[in-house]
């Protein structure tokens, strides 16, 4: 039989107030409340507080707090990501970050999700879906990226932008649904 957590990570529904579950995210709040809580000339504790948090990390990304996760170990990171202040990621399923990818203040990256049937969601049922963001990305401030969604090496997001479909490589996509626009570049 399949763990709640084993069906969290592929995508399927899965109880989220299972007790390994609740017990992961109790572990991701008291370091995020570190981390978040530390002072600026705290360097060392800083960074043994997110290498404990996000140990799929290629290097020590550079994160402005406040920052948010659920778990943070389904979060890989490429090498000098950059997260500005106040940003999310639910990483119920894996979230990958590519290499040299910058994000905004408050861009919300959510692989998080709830089944449309309103019977499962009174069961208390979640589900996900992966994301995964290319090397040399920049996400505008206050962009959100939607469960299941790809996002193409070198692609530039708009600030504000929700994006709710794949992006292709190169592109730059803006606006509600995020499109791929022509720069004139």
């Amino acid at each position: 039989m399949r763990t709640e957590r084993e069906k969290m990570l592929t995508g399927e529904l899965y109880d989220a107030n299972d007790p390994e579950l609740s017990a992961a995210r109790r572990r991701a709040r008291l370091l995020l409340n570190a981390f978040n809580q530390s002072r600026a000339d705290e360097g060392d504790l800083r960074a043994r507080t997110l290498r404990e948090l996000l140990p799929r990390a290629a290097g020590l990304p550079e994160v402005e707090p406040p920052f948010f996760c659920d778990y943070g170990d389904n979060i890989v990171l490429g090498e000098k990501v950059f997260f500005n202040f106040n940003c999310v990621v639910l990483d119920i399923c894996r979230v990958t970050i590519g290499n040299r990818v910058l994000c905004g203040p408050a861009v919300q990256i959510y692989a998080a999700t709830h089944p449309l049937d309103v019977a499962k969601r009174r069961q208390g049922l979640e589900c996900g879906r992966p994301v995964t963001i290319g090397d040399d990305v920049w996400i505008g401030g206050g962009a959100i990226i939607l469960p299941g969604v790809t996002i193409g090496s070198g692609a530039v997001i708009g600030a504000g932008s929700v994006v709710s479909r794949n992006i292709p490589a190169g592109s730059v996509a803006y606006g509600n649904p995020a499109v791929p626009r022509d720069t004139g570049a």
